[in-house]
């Protein structure tokens, strides 16, 4: 899809949030977004030799870009990792607690001895004080790149990750599969920017969901 018209799309569909990004106090909606793996771990390899710490790192960045250049910085965006680098999970986890968090997103890219897998998966927490706004925003999440982006969705999963077990009593959390770097398609598709500025656009857009309880 042609780079204007995905931004014209998706700025559009994006306009009723205006109001959705403050909190109670008016602040602004703080996310946290987690680029996975980094450094010395690379995580998955795709059929053309990319790599999902670089993947996951550039979509991130891109989200930062999108909320800063096209959204007035609607968000406080704040990224676990700026550069190739190996965060460790505990501190990826604690840094919710540290900005008081609205949202916690982590970026993966999935991977499968199946060269035909494919699809988005979002991980919920299994339990926790957030898990039913957690649930939430995974099914927009998954429902927005399905319906957008054009995706298939394997649905809204639980799953025992420490990122999630750790951030789920802080606020709502979520793990999005962006995808099999395994499959020839998918691979490809990541690596194009107008796919990166699409995923970005769409992440941003599910943040539509009900916010956190009030602490």
């Amino acid at each position: 899809m042609d780079r204007l018209l995905t931004l014209l799309i998706l700025t559009f569909w994006m306009v009723p949030m205006t109001t959705l990004a403050q909190t109670e106090n008016n602040r602004k909606t703080v996310v946290i977004i987690d680029p996975g793996h980094g450094g010395s771990d690379s995580g998955a390899t795709g059929i053309n030799e990319c790599q999902e710490k670089d993947l996951v790192l550039k979509i991130a960045k891109e989200i930062v870009r999108v909320n800063e250049t096209f959204l007035n910085n609607r968000y406080d965006i704040y990224l676990t990792r700026f550069t190739d680098t190996l965060v460790s999970l505990q501190h990826r986890a604690e840094l919710a607690e540290t900005v008081k968090a609205d949202m916690f997103i982590s970026l993966h890219c999935n991977h499968s001895n199946n060269p035909n897998a494919r699809g988005i998966e979002v991980f919920v927490p299994l339990k926790g004080k957030y898990v039913r706004e957690s649930i939430l925003m995974a099914h927009q999440l998954q429902l927005g790149m399905k319906q957008h982006i054009g995706y298939k969705s394997r649905g809204v999963k639980f799953g025992n990750f420490q990122v999630l077990r750790e951030t789920v009593d802080y606020c709502p959390t979520v793990l999005l599969e962006l995808g099999f770097l395994s499959n020839s398609d998918e691979a490809r598709h990541l690596n194009e920017e107008d796919n990166v500025l699409a995923i970005a656009l769409s992440i941003l857009s599910g943040l539509k969901t009900k916010k956190k309880l009030k602490r």
